[in-house]
């Protein structure tokens, strides 16, 4: 019937995600062990709101960003000091009851994630402030981001939240709960990509090992700001011990062009910049 449907040119069938089928790598080639982490809080600010429930999903790979495997995941979940926000419970479906007298042990969590060569999140500059505050270990691990740095838009996708993502790719899952987030995620960097035909993950990789230099624009004349934003440029208001400036990531190949953009039309004249090189050792933590 599903066949009959599609073959009509007027239906799209989404399947359900099901477990991934273990493939074994070609005899010698190097892999490397990834884990896909997601978390759900009592809210947005990792300074004041608190994990509520964690997945871990381990996945083998290879360098090419071929994904051989996916193991048994670890899900935990936490009662926080407050009663769960009503619109975080309408949002993932965690009440109190269900937490009630639970913990997670970071211990515990530093020895699964510890033999992780590399961590990946969907919005990971949400998910590694907390998972930082929580557990060490994932300050000492290189992270990736699975929503910004593949280029969805360049493939035909219009979004990128991962339940679009999922059904633009054919599947459909339970969404909004860590282990389901985990596991699609990871069927969907395993598969290629509609125009490219790369895996999404070797995408994902090739934009994790490559450093980006930020700039910070400290000083630059007020009027000037739209010029600014217009180039890509973002504010930090924030007092999290970072210039409150302007501030814009680049590659490594468009420094010296950008320093000079800065002197020539927001500076008139030579002017040094803090600029900080960033890998993914430190990229998405509150360090940057």
């Amino acid at each position: 019937m599903a066949a009959a449907l599609e073959a009509s040119g007027r239906y799209r069938v989404l399947r359900k995600l099901e477990d991934w089928s273990p493939v074994a790598p070609p005899s010698g080639a190097p892999t490397r062990l990834g884990l896909f982490v997601d978390v759900e809080t009592t809210g947005l600010d990792p300074a004041r709101c608190e994990i509520l429930e964690l997945a871990m999903a381990p996945f083998t790979y290879g360098l090419d960003g071929t994904i051989y495997s996916v193991g048994a995941p670890f899900h935990g979940l936490r009662e926080p000091s407050a009663p769960i926000p009503p619109e975080v419970t309408a949002l993932t479906g965690l009440t109190d009851e269900m937490v009630a007298g639970r913990r997670i042990d970071p211990a515990e969590v530093a020895a699964f994630a510890a033999p992780a060569a590399l961590v990946v999140a969907h919005n990971a500059g949400f998910d590694r402030r907390f998972l930082e505050r929580f557990c060490e270990t994932f300050t000492t691990k290189p992270w990736a981001c699975s929503m910004s740095q593949v280029d969805w838009a360049a493939e035909g996708f219009e979004g990128t939240k991962l339940a679009y993502l999922a059904g633009g790719a054919g599947f459909f899952y339970e969404k909004h709960r860590a282990t389901h987030d985990c596991l699609a995620a990871i069927a969907l960097l395993g598969r290629p990509l509609p125009r490219s035909g790369a895996p999404a993950l070797a995408r994902l990789l090739e934009a994790a090992r490559a450093p980006v230099y930020r700039i910070w624009a400290e000083g630059a004349p007020f009027d000037l700001k739209d010029q600014l934003k217009a180039r890509g440029y973002r504010w930090n208001g924030e007092s999290n011990g970072l210039p409150r400036a302007w501030w814009r990531d680049v590659a490594e190949a468009e420094r010296a062009d950008e320093l000079a953009w800065l002197q020539a039309e927001i500076y008139r004249g030579e002017v040094d910049l803090l600029v900080r090189r960033i890998d993914a050792h430190d990229r998405f933590s509150d360090r940057c």
